[in-house]
Order: C-alpha cells, then structure tokens, then sequence
C-alpha cells in the first residue's frame, strides 16, 4: 500500500483521524518531527480511538532521516500549489503522499526538491485557502487505493 507521510503535523486530532484511516485503508504513516504535540497526547488519542495499535507508525527526526527512509520511492506532495489534480495521476503501490503542516504547508526547499509532476493538488471553489489536513489525506489515499482496485480491501 501507500506511504502517507505528513510534514511537521501541528494539530493532534487531525493526526489522531490520520492514524485511524491508515489502520483502516493499510497505509503505512509517518510523522516528520518536530510534531506540535507530544504523541502521548489525550486529543491524538481519543481521534485515533482503538485504532492506534492497528496503524504501521514510524517517526522520524526530521525530512532528511524520512527521506532516507524512504530510499528513493517515488514522493508525490499534495499542494496547494500542485500543478495536477489528484485524480489526473496514476498512483502505485508503495508512493509516498506527502502533506504539510496545517498552518504552512511544505516548505519551499521541498516544493523545489520534486519534480512538477509529482505535486498534485485537490481542486477547490476560488478563493479557498485549504481543506483539513485529515480530510486531504482521505480523498487522496482513497482515490489512490481505488486506481489499485482497493486490494486488500473487502
């Protein structure tokens, strides 16, 4: 399955719901430090429910430790800058998704360090700034789980 990974998450809800959709959908998640909460925290825990021992977790110090981790698999940023729809790709097994912070994104050395392509975006009425980072992460892993026929799914 996927890689979802997310940038600096500051708001523990949003990472306690994001916990939750990778045990449910297979998706193995990272989280790129710093993190703005502490991961014993009551917020990501309550988001998460029971789901936080069903979910493959991994941290990482900082994006130069995941991008190592990661060994050169393909890393598709999800944008506001994006340059292709979310839809308009053509995702495979083991891509990492890659969302930013909810305050401020991904900074500009990451934008600047993947191809064009390879940052998409999900469109929006004008003159919207952003959707909820735990809702971005459904829509695009979920699109991306259903061009691979949802396997392992039932």
């Amino acid at each position: 399955m996927f890689h979802i990974a997310l940038y600096e998450p500051l708001i523990a809800p949003n990472t306690g719901n994001i916990i939750r959709l990778a045990a449910n959908n297979g998706c193995h998640l990272h989280l790129i430090e710093p993190l703005g909460f502490q991961l014993d925290n009551k917020q990501l825990r309550r988001a998460g429910l029971d789901y936080h021992d069903l979910a493959n977790v991994s941290l990482h110090n900082n994006y130069a430790a995941f991008l190592e981790s990661m060994g050169g698999q393909r890393i598709l940023a999800c944008t506001t800058r994006g340059n292709r729809h979310y839809n308009q790709i053509e995702y495979k097994k083991d891509d990492v998704l890659l969302f930013g912070s909810e305050t401020s994104g991904l900074p500009e050395a990451v934008h600047q360090s993947l191809e064009n392509a390879h940052r998409i975006r999900i469109p929006m009425r004008p003159g919207s700034r952003s959707l909820n980072l735990s809702n971005a992460v459904a829509i695009v892993s979920y699109e991306g789980w259903r061009q691979l026929g949802f396997t392992g799914g039932e």
